[in-house]
This record gives C-alpha cells, sequence and structure tokens, in this order.
C-alpha cells in the first residue's frame, strides 16, 4: 500500500521548516514508523553525496538520518545550485542536468515536474509515511505558474499542507493570514493547518493570536513550538542561516582558537564549519566583506566554493588576499577546503568554460600546484587517515578539476584505496585537499586541533544524534502530532 505524506510549506525562507521536518523524522522513525523526507526542489550550495554517487540538498540527508535511512537522490530530485545572482546549475535526480538564468528556469520547470513525481512515489513506496518539505515562501504568486516546489507539487501529487510561520522574525499573524488571503482557493484549500515556530517567552501571550490565525485562515492551529536553542549545533541549509548561527557563537564563546572564515558569495559545502564551531575552546569567525581578516586569527580557513574564479576574484577584490598573506608572513597557518584549496595554487585554468568564459587566473601562490577544470565532476564517500597524524576520517568529494604540482607530494590525505590528496608548502604553514567532511570525524578533528593546542570536548555524530532526539522530544510537546497524521494523506 501507498505511503501517507504531508507537505511542510513555509511563509518564508529560514522559517524552520526544514528542521521542523527533520524532528518530525525522528520522531516518526522512534515510534517505529517507516519515514521519508521529500523536497522537490531546493536551491543551496551545501549539498551532500548519496552513496550511489549523486548530490542532494544538505538538508534532506540531515532529514534522512533523522528518519535513520541512508540519504537517496531522490529525496530532492531538483537541487539548484547558484552560480551567480541569476543564474544556477541544475541537479536533477543527483546528477548535473545544465544550468540556466532564473528567468528561463521558470520555463523549464515544468519540464523538471515529471522527475519529481517520479522520485516521490518511488519513496512512496518504501515507506508508511513522507514527510515533504516546501522551499522558500508558499505565497510567490508570481511564480506559481509552473511551481514544482510548493502548491504546484502539492496539487500535482495531491498532498496537503502545513504552513510554518516564524514568530521570531515578527508578524507571523500577517504573514499566515495575509498567504491565504494571496493564494486562489483551489491552493488555499490545500493548506489543512498551520505551525508558528521559535516562540520565545511566555507561550500563553499568543494564545490569542493562534485563534485569530484559525479564525482567518479556516486552518487548524496545530501548535506553537517554542524557541530551540540547540537547533543552531544542527548543520545550516544555506548561507542566510550560517550568519546567524556563527554571530551567536561568537557572542557567547571565549575561545582559545580562533578560526576565520571568509564569507565569500559562493559559498558552498559550509557544513565543514559545523564541527569546530561546536567546539567550545574554538571560535569560527565568519568574516563578511567590508570587513579584514583579524590580524589575532590563529588559522584563515577558506572554504568550498561554488565558482572558484569569481570567488577569487570577489576575494581580491575585499583584499581578503593581502591579509591572507599577511597572516602567512606572521606565521599564521592557513588550511583550503575544495574551492578553497583551489585559490591557494598558482593557476587555475579552465579550458572548457565550466564556470563562464574560458580562462586562467592567477591563484594566491601560496602553494605550488595548479588547477585544471574538466568535464567530469567527482562525487564520492570516501575515508582514509590524515597524512600527518595517521586518525582517521570520514568524508566525501565533489569537485570539478584536477590539481597537480610539486607541493602535492606532501599530501594531507591518504584514502583507504591507496590513492592520496592534497597539497603542503614546504614549511607547513599552508596546506589544502579536496576533501570535505573530515572534521565530522572526531578522531581527525582532535588531531587536527591539537596542533593549535586545543582539545576536543564534543562527540560530534552523537552530539547531532543527542540533539535530533531532543528535537523531537519538544515538538512532541508542542505540535498536535495526532491531529498531524490525521492530516496525511
Amino acid at each position: 500500500m501507498s505511503a501517507r505524506a504531508l507537505m511542510f510549506s513555509g511563509t518564508g525562507s529560514d522559517v524552520g521548516k526544514s528542521l521542523i521536518v527533520a524532528g518530525l523524522c525522528r520522531l516518526f522513525a522512534n515510534r517505529g514508523i517507516r519515514v521519508l523526507p521529500f523536497k522537490p526542489q531546493n536551491m543551496s550550495n551545501n549539498a551532500a553525496v548519496t552513496a550511489d554517487g549523486g548530490e542532494i540538498g544538505r538538508a534532506q540527508a540531515l532529514q534522512a538520518r533523522a528518519a535513520r535511512v541512508a540519504p537517496s537522490v531522490h529525496m530532492n530530485p531538483v537541487l539548484l545550485k547558484p552560480e551567480s545572482e541569476t543564474g544556477a546549475q541544475i541537479v536533477v535526480q543527483g546528477k548535473m542536468h545544465g544550468s540556466a538564468r532564473a528567468r528561463d528556469f521558470q520555463s523549464k520547470k515544468k519540464d523538471l515536474l515529471p522527475a519529481v513525481l517520479k522520485s516521490f512515489e518511488r519513496l512512496k513506496a518504501d515507506a508508511d509515511l513522507v514527510l515533504v518539505e516546501g522551499a522558500g515562501s508558499a505565497s510567490e504568486i508570481n511564480l506559481r505558474a509552473n511551481d514544482i516546489a510548493n502548491l504546484g507539487f502539492s496539487r500535482a501529487a495531491n498532498v496537503p499542507i502545513v504552513l510554518i510561520g516564524d514568530i521570531d522574525r515578527g508578524g507571523v499573524i500577517a504573514s499566515l493570514v495575509g498567504t491565504r488571503h494571496v493564494l486562489d482557493a483551489d491552493d488555499a484549500a490545500m493548506i489543512r493547518g498551520f505551525i508558528v515556530n521559535k516562540m520565545r517567552g511566555d507561550p500563553t501571550l499568543f494564545a490569542d493570536g493562534m485563534t485569530a490565525i484559525a479564525r482567518l485562515t479556516g486552518w487548524a492551529p496545530l501548535g506553537l513550538v517554542p524557541f530551540f536553542p540547540d537547533a543552531r549545533k544542527l548543520p545550516a541549509e544555506d548561507a542566510l542561516g550560517l550568519r546567524d548561527l556563527m554571530k551567536s557563537a561568537q557572542r557567547n564563546n571565549p575561545a582559545k582558537l580562533l578560526i576565520a572564515v571568509p564569507l565569500l558569495p559562493r559559498i558552498s559545502n559550509f557544513d565543514d564549519l559545523d564541527p569546530l564551531r561546536n567546539e567550545p575552546s574554538v571560535s569560527v569567525a565568519l568574516i563578511e566583506p567590508g570587513h579584514p581578516i583579524p590580524a589575532n586569527a590563529d588559522l584563515v580557513l577558506l572554504p568550498g566554493s561554488k565558482t572558484t574564479i569569481d570567488d577569487l576574484t570577489a576575494l581580491r577584490a575585499e583584499g581578503w588576499d593581502i591579509d591572507i598573506k599577511a597572516h602567512v608572513r606572521r606565521g599564521g597557518r592557513v588550511l583550503g577546503l575544495c574551492g578553497g584549496y583551489q585559490m591557494l595554487g598558482k593557476r587555475i585554468s579552465d579550458p572548457a568554460g565550466i564556470e563562464g568564459p574560458t580562462r586562467t587566473v592567477e591563484g594566491l601562490g601560496l602553494l605550488d600546484v595548479e588547477t585544471t577544470f574538466g568535464i567530469e565532476k567527482t562525487l564520492k564517500r570516501v575515508s582514509g587517515t590524515l597524512a600527518a597524524s595517521g586518525a582517521a576520517f570520514d568524508g566525501y568529494e565533489m569537485h570539478v578539476g584536477e590539481t597537480t604540482g610539486p607541493d602535492t607530494t606532501r599530501s594531507v590525505v591518504a584514502f583507504s584505496d591507496g590513492r592520496r590528496d592534497g597539497a603542503t608548502s614546504p614549511d607547513g604553514i599552508v596546506s589544502g585537499c579536496y576533501v570535505h567532511g573530515i572534521f565530522s570525524s572526531d578522531a581527525a578533528r582532535a588531531a587536527f586541533l591539537a596542533e593549535f593546542g586545543v582539545a576536543t570536548a564534543v562527540t560530534y555524530e552523537t552530539e547531532i544524534d543527542d540533539i535530533l532526539d531532543l528535537f523531537a522530544e519538544h515538538l512532541a510537546q508542542h505540535i498536535d502530532i495526532d491531529e498531524l497524521l490525521s492530516l496525511a494523506r
């Protein structure tokens, strides 16, 4: 028998859709229900690699973990990875499908709906319950015609919706009631209930607000969810949430180790930072445009990038290249991951025009290596040890390009299959590699931080699971779960 399904859309981005779906996945999994997450269309440069060599949004990988199942490309059949302010790479069922400007993509979406529905049906055949996450705002009526992310999917798949509003940002009554009034009658009828998220203070103060929303919309009030502080320790879906998480961590962290991370326009796979920012003795400072890299930083970490050459140009425009070289002259360490690794070399060549026009640009010149972009994209899970310490890690590769040169003789990691990756300068100050997820492995993170005289205090993977369990209990206390299940069909 086919699974029941329920969709969770939002009044806007970053209202907590991803985390609520993750929490509910853990809640139902803990109750013995075979639950699977699904997001028809996602836009994020924070991606995860599945076991079959595809990529999906990091949020869906977290939701799969919460559901205690392996992530699948069918959990996020359309992934948009922004390459510019107006264009994105399109990934369909885990594989690159091309690129399109935002306006052009609107007309392409109807052609992607069959793939979305096929993936959804595959999940339904393997589950008792599928929890669907919408994207952005359900009230974007200007984009409704070809929508596959919210009400367009809901109507096509006949999946009812629970709408989530964020009281922490203000205006939650207007955003929920306003959504009801801008939608046409058939779309509004697909929304059956609502949840108000991130309540701070006395929840009884908003009891009348819940009643008013229910009266003005006709939707069932399913819960007022208090703010959950430990949610900040879970991976962020996109850079919008990352800024707030980092600022919170910096305010509360009298750290021994300061890691400076330039916020590049196309930063990607920034969940590499999560295990570090969760350590009490580490402060990860996200350096926003217009601000210099702090002179007292112990480590400058250059993260992944969706468009390495453009981000390198942006880095230079901010003067961060000067800051980084001054940091190195003072004996400060630099680590580059994936795109950040490519930037550290002498040259980056793009003969096939993977990132735009064919070109060759100078890198930062801090490693004696060169990178050439190729057409094929490397997507694989990997494991191995750190070359310096022998500490074990599990991670993944997600990159276009090959990096070669003298400094690769001093590799950063040794893979279980005998391959090696990465490069280190002769003085050991600058290094980089292609592997994401290294710091999620406790042994590797401990060995790396020990080089700075810092001890780890967190068992990262265990902490993530513990937080998911606690968040599931939190939702069970504040959401009418039986009513929620009654809405699924």
